[in-house]
């Protein structure tokens, strides 16, 4: 029997994942059990969750929800704990497969700590490729572990290439749809509210990953991913405007032929990849037609509407710390833009002053070997990104929120 944890199951790849595993287990009741669960304040939504899957335990992130979370648990026999404390014990706990959906760096301990175990670890936690990926990766293979990308992107390009060597590989493109702006006026980007940014044109996601999808940082982030997962030189990664979000990537190989993935745009298709594999089973996602779609458009990104774009290779040269630093700096902008404290096109200045300025002290040199190491960069890197959200502030005249 399969032991399956969840984390992050609140969320929209957290409770995508819930709906699979429930629909597995109804299906086969004796293949598989949920060992944990976890959220961060949607106490009804978690405790729904364990109630469905019969989970061991249940913690929620924030320790003041506690008790709506153990009344909500009551009689379910499934445990209820909170704070990140918890949510690392039950990491702890003995799994076989563990989703990592958790939002941000916060997902990188657990993720750890299950690779510790052994675990096959399904990845939709941007945050720990990007700024941990060489001690991710170590930790998989120390251990005994696997990490399977569920990134959509990340999952076609694992598809595709299937059991070529690195060194076959002349070309890693990532599709990108361009996010709700795409066809916006250059000079009204900077006018762009949270609300414009959410209104993406074929995916249903959350609030964070839309809005970087709008930036394209989501794409600047999965670069990043591409070359620590896969292990490819960064000159040969890149990214195509690709409006249909239907091709999710394509490898070229060395000998001209190109592998592309395509299906609907539905992230129930890298999710029941990565809860199936090696296996392909059946999913509750509509066929691709073609023939319906009629044609597939490709573009080059424009660098002046994504500069996100160039941030990522600026990154990636840096190497280091400096994947921990893009990924704090990242969270603190979009952070202050939701918060209405900074436009939509001050967001880039600031991750770009932030990893000039790091890097211009010697503090990104050294690729981070501990947690610690990547929390010191994030802490130091949420600092200076603070410094520029202020002067942005300053030269606009506008108080930083």
């Amino acid at each position: 029997m399969r032991r399956i944890s969840i984390f992050g199951a609140t969320g929209s790849v957290g409770s995508q994942t819930v709906d699979l595993v429930r629909a597995a287990i109804a299906t086969a009741p004796d293949t598989a059990r949920v060992v944990a669960v976890t959220g961060g304040r949607n106490v009804a939504r978690l405790a729904r969750a364990a109630r469905d899957l019969r989970a061991e335990i249940a913690v929620i992130a924030d320790s003041a929800r506690l008790p709506d979370l153990r009344a909500a648990l009551a009689g379910s026999g499934t445990e209820a704990a909170a704070g990140e404390g918890a949510i690392l014990e039950a990491a702890d706990r003995p799994a076989d497969w563990v989703m990592s959906a958790i939002v941000g760096v916060a997902g990188l301990a657990p993720g750890l700590r299950a690779l510790g175990h052994g675990a096959t670890l399904a990845l939709a936690n941007k945050e720990s490729l990007v700024s941990a990926g060489e001690m991710l990766l170590a930790r998989a293979a120390r251990h005994g572990g696997r990490i399977l990308p569920v990134d959509s992107e990340h999952s076609a390009i694992f598809q595709a290439l299937g059991s070529e060597p690195v060194e076959a590989v002349a070309r890693l493109t990532l599709t990108a749809s361009g996010g709700a702006l795409r066809d916006w006026p250059l000079e009204r980007l900077a006018q762009a509210t949270v609300a414009d940014t959410m209104r993406h044109p074929n995916w249903s996601m959350g609030q964070r990953i839309t809005v970087d999808s709008a930036s394209m940082f989501n794409k600047a982030m999965e670069m990043i991913e591409a070359r620590e997962l896969f292990g490819v030189a960064p000159g040969r990664i890149e990214v195509v405007l690709h409006r249909e979000s239907i091709v999710h990537s394509l490898v070229a190989f060395r000998d001209g032929a190109t592998l592309a993935h395509l299906g609907v745009p539905d992230m129930r298709h890298a999710i029941g990849f990565a809860l199936n594999w090696p296996e392909r089973r059946a999913l509750p996602v509509a066929p691709l037609d073609l023939t319906a779609l009629g044609r597939l458009t490709f573009e080059t990104p424009d660098p002046v509407r994504y500069p996100a774009i160039g941030l990522a290779r600026e990154a990636m040269a840096l190497r280091g710390g400096a994947g921990a630093a893009f990924t704090a700096a990242k969270e603190v902008a979009l952070d202050h833009f939701l918060a209405g404290g900074i436009g939509f096109s001050e967001m880039a200045g600031i991750v770009g002053a932030t990893l000039d300025r790091l890097a211009g002290t010697g503090a990104l040199n050294d690729a981070p070997v501990t947690l610690d190491d990547v929390l010191a960069i994030d802490g130091l890197a949420r600092v200076r990104a603070g410094e520029a959200v202020r002067a942005s502030r300053a030269r606009t005249g506008q108080r930083a929120g």
